[in-house]
């Protein structure tokens, strides 16, 4: 009887584990009857689709007026890599932590006994969870994975941490696994639980989502993220509403607007990141958001946000239009290895912002 018991335990907690990740209640978007209902001049927004069509890789485009869905491109349900992506929705995830306390945001590296390949100096150790969060770190060691800004590393041990602004994978994958290490639970679970279940992503899959990188390099793996187009800016309007939805406060408001709020402003940013000639914003960086406040001279881009991963993967936020934009380019599967530029993206913005009567 005992044994029976055992297995029919056995079986409930497997069934749990199979069910958690795939009984998540979806929430579909709401749409607009038409493009005049929303407010939007139809022809222009099908001369975006035109332009979309001729000079971009996009392969997913979902855009949220009011919170309801006014225009859409590609395959929005496909699930892919969102690259960097992952690093804005780590800065929510960590909210709740800070405010109760589990996450202090002035412990230091050597606190927290964080260490990696070969060790870490002393004046590197000094470096706190805010300084790794706001990529001021002055932790220059290589990162486990590529695709960050080795044209402006310094020499090791050269600058006090929080002084000089290096967008660097070292810090964005070690602030992930002190996430690990002092919240007990993967950012995987965290992601299910704060995001995906509350607002009812479409296609969440958890067994897609996973670590990688080389651990030669560096201890500490990217945590990359899957997601599908119409999910991703189900995190937008979170962060428009400032973490409520359907009613219900899913993460503080001060903690979404802190970590939006600009640290290192535009001016050092563009230097350090960006072409002179782009077409896109310039850009400053607070905690794993990019921050700007207007575009080409306009004013409605005021106090304005994005999530930027590489290849063509963005989530942007424009408050005072109440405007949500995801897009995705999956280069691996869809587009041939093709990507979208920032620019190009930007001006897909510029169509729907102009397009607004």
């Amino acid at each position: 009887m005992r044994l029976k018991n055992y297995f029919m335990v056995v079986f409930l907690l497997f069934i749990r584990c199979e069910t958690d990740t795939k009984l998540i209640k979806s929430q579909p978007w709401k749409e607009y009857s038409s493009y005049e209902e929303a407010g939007f001049d139809e022809k222009k927004l099908d001369n975006l689709t035109a332009f979309i069509k001729e000079n971009s890789n996009t392969s997913g485009l979902v855009v949220i007026s009011d919170g309801k869905k006014i225009y859409q491109y590609g395959d929005i349900r496909d699930i892919s890599y969102i690259a960097s992506c992952r690093k804005s929705i780590l800065a929510m995830l960590m909210g709740k932590y800070v405010e109760n306390g589990t996450i202090d945001l002035n412990k230091t590296l050597d606190e927290l006994e964080i260490d990696d390949i070969e060790g870490l100096m002393e004046i590197e150790k000094s470096a706190t969870v805010d300084h790794l969060a706001t990529a001021r770190s002055g932790v220059f060691h290589v990162a486990s994975n590529s695709g960050y800004d080795t044209r402006n590393i310094l020499k090791r041990g050269s600058v006090k941490p929080g002084t000089y602004y290096l967008y660097n994978n070292w810090d964005f994958n070690a602030i992930g696994f002190i996430f690990e290490k002092l919240t007990g639970n993967s950012i995987y679970k965290e992601l299910e639980e704060q995001i995906a279940k509350p607002v009812g992503f479409e296609d969440w899959d958890f067994k897609l989502q996973k670590k990688s990188g080389d651990l030669t390099k560096s201890k500490y793996p990217a945590y990359h993220m899957y997601l599908s187009t119409r999910d991703m800016a189900k995190i937008g309007q979170l962060m428009l509403d400032n973490g409520e939805w359907n009613g219900k406060q899913l993460f503080s408001k001060k903690w979404l607007k802190k970590i939006v709020t600009q640290i290192t402003p535009k001016d050092t940013v563009t230097k350090r990141r960006s072409n002179s000639k782009s077409l896109s914003p310039k850009f400053g960086y607070s905690y794993m958001w990019w921050t700007f406040d207007e575009f080409k001279g306009d004013n409605r881009y005021k106090n304005s946000f994005s999530a930027h991963g590489y290849g063509g993967q963005f989530i942007t936020v424009i408050p005072g239009m109440r405007l949500v934009f995801a897009h995705k380019t999956n280069f691996r599967e869809k587009t041939n290895g093709k990507f979208t530029p920032k620019d190009v993206y930007y001006q897909i913005i510029d169509f729907i912002v102009n397009a607004k009567i």
